[in-house]
């Protein structure tokens, strides 16, 4: 289960980093459609941002990871209720229900409930 959690933790950051860094013309798009404020929009970011360097540092401390999980499952969360809401296609909620689940995963293990 641990090496689950560490490929996870991996998949989650690495693909959030990837996503905010080099398709952020994407994200506009979505925030756009959402009805969300360019300010908001640079919050989720920054904040995106910071949590996968978390999970990343997570691996050699693992005192980080429960929270930084967590905090992460939340932000996929409201992804999900976002896409919910302006009725995205299934195909395009999938990637942020997909991390919503390692990130729970993630945060389940380090809590030590599975």
């Amino acid at each position: 289960m641990e090496h689950i959690s560490f490929l996870f933790q991996g998949v989650v950051a690495v693909s959030v980093l990837i996503v905010w860094v080099f398709r952020y013309h994407n994200v506009i798009t979505e925030f756009q459609q959402f009805g969300y404020s360019d300010v908001f929009r640079n919050f989720v970011g920054a904040s995106k941002i910071a949590i996968s360097t978390l999970l990343l540092t997570g691996i050699w401390y693992a005192e980080l990871t429960p929270y930084a999980a967590t905090g992460m499952a939340a932000f996929m969360l409201a992804a999900q209720l976002s896409h919910l809401r302006v009725k995205n296609p299934f195909t395009q909620r999938l990637p942020s229900l997909v991390f919503l689940f390692m990130s729970l995963f993630i945060a389940l293990f380090h809590f030590g409930v599975i």
